[in-house]
């Protein structure tokens, strides 16, 4: 059974920052496509950053130069480190991964509320 689980999320005042964890279970979690997403209050899910298996990084320009994510494969775990939070950051964050078969897999989400 493939589980992805968040951690780290919490509220934090503008201009803070988090870190946020995820840890996969029954996939190889090495060859995978990995990234997280994040989905506000009455808008659609969307694309925050993602990490291939062999290390290339994609973000969402709304993050750059601000987040930044990796990925511990000895640790079966997925990182965001999260700087210079804003309140437009605020938005429940999911994890994801698509594995070399096609398949993906998404994380229960944990919340990031940034107060101003």
């Amino acid at each position: 059974q493939v589980q992805l689980v968040e951690s780290g999320g919490g509220l934090v005042q503008a201009g803070g920052s988090l870190r946020l964890s995820c840890t996969a279970s029954g996939i190889i979690f090495s060859t995978n496509v990995m990234g997280w997403y994040r989905q506000a209050p009455g808008k659609q899910r969307e694309l925050v950053a993602t990490i291939s298996s062999g290390g290339s990084i994609n973000y969402a320009d709304s993050v750059k130069g601000r987040f930044s994510i990796s990925r511990d494969n000895a640790k079966d775990t997925l990182y965001v480190q999260m700087n210079s939070l804003k309140p437009e950051d605020t938005a429940v964050y999911y994890c994801w991964g698509f594995t070399s078969v096609g398949r993906a897999y998404w994380g229960q989400g944990t919340q990031v509320t940034v107060s101003s």
